[in-house]
């Protein structure tokens, strides 16, 4: 969940800063769905919200209607009247709010699990009733009630592309995934096993596949299979595509150039050759200078992580999932959400780090968080020099000082 303690710096956002005038400001919310839009709007002077529907993806009408409800507004109003307008993260992607920015209206996306609803006994759920909630809270959100929701923070349209080279290796994964062990499936029906379809030469060892008979596979099972394996091939080539697209894409990053008085590398001897360094280098291809750090975490974590605005190590270590797990009464208690036993304060982010010489932390060395972790010096403070910076060291084992780094007793 975004944090929404302090304030947002991005040109995508409403700075928390820039104050908003109640009674001159015309407050909308939408609720987006597949056959129609509900757009309520809550107009200053009025005491009772307006209700309107527009065709579902229609860009141009819906700016037509907040014209009509800003020119209305203004006219009784006899003042300029701001548009604010939110609608929830879902489907539709960020398309809608690039599109009111571009025309000067004020956008906002929410985090619809963060709206507060009422639990005390069964609710009605319709598109109204939601747009109605939606517009209390950005309401209470302009007052500056920062509690009442979360804001997402809409990326820009080059870092959202960014992520589409590592979100589609992931979803090939899944596919190479699932072919594979529907061949494994179909096969142990007629008692084969240890066939490994992402192999090769699986189509030479599937026609010497025999059953425990030692007869040969059925003529339509083979067929399927054979189906199978097509599929599998074509998942597998394009997962290779991708890959190639990514490692170029890491490789037009990384711009070498001459840097004088720079330690000579280990081939060039004491020669004292200039070394080539990287002069200009992107999060990705940083994160690739680090020992444990390959090209599809790296691009995880540039496309996912790297595109935010870290402003404190707080932010930091809930991203990394180091934040403070709560707690009842400072008992140990287990937590509604994650099932877990808490801690009298929060969970303590050493006991699963390199260093405290148990076997869990010896486990977390590949975990993604170690990443995130040694990444941090190198892709966020890369300003400073030192190894051992405050960020490091709150990742590594949850101190603000290297000196508690590592616990020297066993857990």
């Amino acid at each position: 969940m975004p944090n929404i303690e302090h304030p947002v710096r991005t040109a995508t956002r409403l700075d928390h800063a820039t104050p908003i005038d109640m009674d001159a400001t015309l407050f909308v919310a939408l609720e987006l769905s597949l056959s129609s839009w509900v757009v309520v709007a809550s107009a200053p002077g009025e005491d009772k919200a307006s209700k309107h529907r527009v065709e579902a993806c229609d860009g141009p009408g819906l700016l037509a209607l907040l014209d009509r409800l800003r020119l209305r507004s203004e006219q009784r109003c006899r003042r300029p009247v701001a548009v604010v307008v939110m609608q929830e993260a879902g489907r539709d992607g960020f398309w809608v709010h690039r599109l009111l920015e571009a025309y000067g209206v004020r956008s906002q996306v929410v985090d619809p699990s963060s709206i507060a609803v009422n639990r005390r006994s069964r609710r009605a759920k319709t598109d109204r009733i939601d747009a109605e909630a939606m517009l209390r809270t950005l309401m209470a959100w302009a007052r500056g009630e920062r509690q009442v929701c979360a804001m997402v923070r809409p990326p820009t349209r080059e870092a959202e592309d960014a992520r589409r080279l590592g979100r589609e290796r992931e979803a090939l994964l899944a596919e190479r995934i699932r072919h594979a062990n529907r061949i494994k499936g179909l096969l142990a029906t007629q008692g084969v096993f240890g066939f490994e379809p992402t192999l090769r030469d699986r189509r030479a060892r599937l026609a010497e596949v025999r059953t425990p008979e030692g007869a040969a596979l059925p003529p339509r099972l083979e067929g399927e299979i054979l189906r199978q394996v097509d599929r599998l091939e074509l998942a597998m080539s394009q997962l290779t595509a991708v890959e190639a697209a990514r490692d170029a894409a890491f490789a037009a990053e990384n711009v070498a150039g001459p840097v004088h008085g720079a330690a000579t590398s280990v081939d060039d001897g004491a020669n004292g050759a200039v070394a080539l360094l990287p002069q200009h280098e992107a999060p990705g291809a940083r994160l690739l200078r680090l020992k444990g750090i390959g090209p599809e975490t790296a691009s995880v974590l540039a496309g996912e992580a790297f595109f935010r605005d870290f402003r404190n190590r707080r932010e930091v270590a809930s991203y990394a999932g180091l934040a403070p797990a709560p707690g009842r009464a400072a008992a140990s208690t287990t937590t509604r959400a994650s099932r877990r036993p808490a801690t009298r304060g929060c969970v303590r982010p050493w006991d699963s780090w390199p260093g405290c010489g148990c076997a869990t932390s010896r486990k977390a060395r590949s975990a993604p968080g170690i990443a995130i972790a040694s990444a941090m010096d190198a892709a966020v403070s890369s300003a400073s020099p030192s190894p051992h910076s405050r960020v490091s060291c709150l990742l590594h084992c949850g101190a603000s000082s290297p000196r508690a780094w590592c616990r020297p007793a066993p857990c």
